[in-house]
């Protein structure tokens, strides 16, 4: 398990990401920046990618953050730490991943209750189509539709 051609994000893509297009376009948003981290295959090193991405976070005052991950998989072991760790720090967090079919993650925890899932095939699989299963605009709206509702809830 893991990346595959369908859930691959190519460079095009990167260049013109939707996630990033849509927020940054929003007026009432303040984007902060982008932060990259790998998904490394020891698990003290995926613990530590979620550590310090929420500590950044932390630092940074933000006030919330849409984590985005091109994988599935064991690749949503550190996905859902990276969650609990900035849960735990009472950041609102929404996630864009791919999850298909199957719907379920390999672990999760109590912050990941907003997802959107990048499926595009209609059986709910990864396919052999470059890109297919990527972020598109419309999953970068209900992404920021989900993280402005839990910022809200948050301040009351």
């Amino acid at each position: 398990m893991g990346v595959g051609p369908s859930t691959k994000e190519t460079s095009l893509h990167h260049f013109r990401d939707p996630l990033l297009d849509i927020v940054s376009g929003d007026a009432s948003l303040d984007l902060l920046g982008v932060i990259i981290v790998g998904t490394p295959q020891d698990n003290v090193q995926k613990n530590r990618v979620g550590q310090r991405t929420a500590q950044i976070l932390e630092a940074m005052r933000v006030d919330g953050c849409i984590v985005s991950c091109d994988g599935w998989g064991n690749s949503h072991v550190d996905y859902a730490n990276t969650f609990e760790e900035i849960g735990r720090r009472n950041i609102p967090v929404v996630g864009v991943t791919f999850n298909g079919v199957n719907g379920k993650f390999v672990v999760s925890n109590k912050y990941m209750d907003a997802i959107v899932d990048m499926n595009k095939s209609e059986e709910g699989i990864e396919t052999e189509v470059v890109g297919e299963n990527a972020v598109d605009a419309l999953d970068a709206k209900k992404a920021l539709a989900m993280l402005k509702i839990k910022m809200r809830r948050s301040k009351e």
